[in-house]
């Protein structure tokens, strides 16, 4: 686990930000919500699931919003609420992000302060997954579709400061490799090795 001297590398040690946190990005099913729980107990941080946050904001739930508004107009809720929780974090968090919201070039930039970790599955995973639970997702619609709208977010989720294969692993073992990965970033950031914040710690390529 991260030490509480060490978590000063999960931020930019330069910059003005007196809140730390962490956002799960990827693709639906991709664990964000029950491995950003697990995180946030183990870091003692809060945890908030932006699709929880819109709902609350809109006084909707995501299914109506898609049906009354269109994902566009959800796409500009879900902005909105992002653009919130940003400029008001006052507790250390790890924020779960909706499958799409990544690929919002709005969102991204909004996000750029912090870093992101891309929870990556396999696609037969991620359709086993979503197949096998209730949760209504209004943009699961076929498996040909699934693929299509996978293969279009993938370079989105691959702009997230680091990316974690979660296949094959329990909880504990992805939040360990989290925990290392951002530990290495962040000292590679505040040490000046890369000018890049979204480089590789350890290939010094844009991931």
């Amino acid at each position: 686990m991260i030490t509480s001297d060490a978590r000063v590398y999960l931020y930019l040690s330069g910059s003005a930000m007196a809140v730390r946190a962490v956002f799960l990005v990827g693709f639906m099913a991709s664990g964000k919500s029950s491995l950003g729980k697990e995180l946030a107990r183990r870091l003692r941080w809060d945890f908030v699931d932006l699709d929880l946050s819109i709902e609350a904001r809109e006084g909707q739930t995501i299914p109506e919003i898609f049906r009354n508004r269109g994902e566009h107009g959800f796409r500009l809720a879900e902005t909105n609420a992002l653009r919130d929780l940003t400029a008001s974090l006052e507790r250390d968090s790890v924020v779960a992000l909706g499958g799409g919201a990544f690929a919002q070039p709005e969102n991204r930039e909004l996000l750029r302060p912090w870093p992101s970790v891309f929870l990556e599955a396999p696609l037969e995973d991620l359709w086993r997954r979503c197949v096998e639970h209730t949760e209504q997702r209004p943009l699961r619609t076929d498996r040909v579709e699934f693929a299509r709208l996978y293969q279009y977010r993938l370079p989105f989720y691959r702009q997230a400061t680091v990316t974690v294969v979660t296949s094959g692993k329990d909880p504990a073992s992805i939040c360990d490799e989290i925990e290392r990965k951002l530990l290495s970033w962040g000292r590679t950031v505040d040490t000046g090795l890369s000018q890049n914040p979204f480089a590789n710690s350890e290939t010094g390529e844009t991931q």
